[in-house]
């Protein structure tokens, strides 16, 4: 098994620090020649206790980062760095100019959200005479993490630092999302290390198609799917379809947790789709996240994102995250008054994960009604209430109180914006005769695993699924 690469000159070493094994957190240190490079810094969600702790204590001294790469703007990628910044770190944060902005939303977006959930525990913790708990960070921690941020478009490389060139280009996956192209050359030599997490996939609705990158050394791939395949797009449609009409049919909601970030803006685009082809009936769409709605708005400042069908729509001046029948909720009052209708509509809320924010209070009021749907478009960590509510465990907690799930539960993950199993083989397949070594991240155990085997099967001996903490040296 591949450990040591040497080069002239120097020594790349890459240590994993996140979504390691699980996919969550994700956080990687290269370094080379001393200086250190962050790649991600993001937030750990999973059982309560070992998310604050690993989120508050970072396995570093943030200021001995030189530089902060970025891939995309997913809370899971990007929402510790107010926190890095708290703890010392005064460097530059390099992006997309997309994932730029949506960070400008997002990161606000996490320190309300961590102050409002900290307030609302602290009022029964406070009746319990328990210790009140802190939120990991405040407005004026991602305020002075944004004041670093330096967009850099696609395929414009720079140097990170002196000895290290990067090149961002496009991963297809969320808006402004980049696959991470490290060179380093140093007496004749010339590695290139790619960073591929995460990847989307050809083919979907709104964003580009990922592009692929050649004649790489080493690989950093993602594992989100590794075993597993998508149902064609077409299919998420007429199951889309099916629970709309099944739903309304018998006088029920369909509560939608969606990331506010992509997978909101594609259930918004199929539902106009459904409707436009009269396949739906019209029925009330709620879109309640006040960061949803911030999002959608940088949608459209960024067509360079877009591919040929939705820069046409738009062209045409017509919306594609607009319905009839939909509404975009940022006032709380407006999002209480949600609780009290009686009839059939459509709910999508925050988190994708049901970890904070609104869809909280939404699975709790809507959770034990039977004519209810909870329809689920994403992939569910291990350990969130999402992968409860996919696993159909008959009691679940939210805020701390068991409720009993009794709304069904549909599940259409054709609409993951993460590449599955052959499209991740396909992407290594693409360099192999060049590649040297992949690392294999970002998935749960098994899911890492059993793509390492099949990149192994394509004849590349040199795979690492490593663990939590591990350092390479190349």
């Amino acid at each position: 098994m591949l450990r040591w690469v040497h080069i002239k000159g120097g020594t790349l070493k890459i240590k994993f620090l996140g979504a390691t094994k699980s996919v969550t957190g994700s956080m990687h240190i290269l370094e080379y020649n001393g200086k250190k490079i962050l790649v991600d810094c993001g937030l750990f969600q999973g059982r309560r206790e070992e998310s604050n702790y690993r989120n508050k204590n970072f396995p570093f001294d943030p200021k001995s980062i030189e530089r902060v790469v970025l891939s995309h703007a997913h809370i899971d990628h990007s929402g510790n760095l107010p926190n890095l910044v708290k703890k010392g770190y005064q460097e530059s944060i390099y992006s997309t100019f997309a994932t730029r902005d949506l960070c400008v939303v997002m990161l606000k977006d996490s320190a309300h959200i961590q102050e409002k959930d900290a307030e609302y525990l602290n009022k029964r913790k406070n009746r319990q005479g328990l210790p009140p708990i802190e939120p990991l960070y405040d407005i004026n921690d991602v305020e002075k993490s944004l004041a670093l941020f330096r967009g850099i478009g696609y395929r414009k490389g720079f140097y990170v630092t002196a000895d290290i060139k990067l090149t961002f280009f496009d991963a297809g996956h969320v808006l402004g999302s980049a696959l991470s192209l490290f060179e380093i050359s140093e007496n004749g030599k010339n590695i290139r290390l790619a960073y591929i997490v995460d990847l989307g996939r050809k083919n979907m609705p709104i964003l580009k198609d990922p592009e692929m990158i050649d004649n790489l050394d080493f690989m950093i791939i993602e594992s989100t799917y590794g075993n597993r395949l998508h149902d064609d797009l077409r299919k998420a449609d007429e199951k889309l379809a099916k629970v709309v009409n099944d739903t309304a049919s018998k006088g029920g909601k369909i509560i939608v947790p969606a990331f506010s970030l992509s997978r909101t803006q594609d259930i918004v685009f199929s539902l106009n789709r459904l409707q436009d082809a009269k396949r739906i009936p019209k029925i009330k769409v709620f879109v309640d996240s006040p960061l949803s709605v911030s999002i959608t708005e940088i949608f459209k400042l960024h067509p360079e994102c877009f591919d040929k069908e939705t820069n046409q729509i738009i062209a045409a001046h017509e919306n594609p995250f607009g319905l009839e029948d939909i509404r975009y909720i940022t006032d709380v009052e407006e999002s209480k008054k949600l609780n009290h209708l009686e009839e059939p509509s459509i709910i999508i809320s925050a988190s994708g994960m049901c970890e904070s924010g609104r869809i909280l209070h939404h699975l709790k009021n809507n959770i034990e009604d039977p004519k209810n749907t909870i329809l689920v478009v994403g992939f569910m960590a291990k350990d969130t209430l999402g992968r409860k509510i996919v696993e159909r465990k008959e009691k679940v907690k939210i805020f701390g109180e068991e409720y009993t799930l009794r709304a069904k539960v549909e599940i259409i993950d054709a609409f993951s914006a993460h590449a599955d199993r052959d499209e991740l083989l396909e992407y290594v397949n693409y360099t192999k005769d060049s590649l040297r070594g992949v690392f294999v991240v970002h998935g749960e155990e098994e899911q890492s695993q059993a793509l390492a085997d099949g990149i192994k099967n394509l004849g590349i001996q040199n795979v690492i699924v490593p663990d939590l903490g591990e350092e390479v040296t190349i």
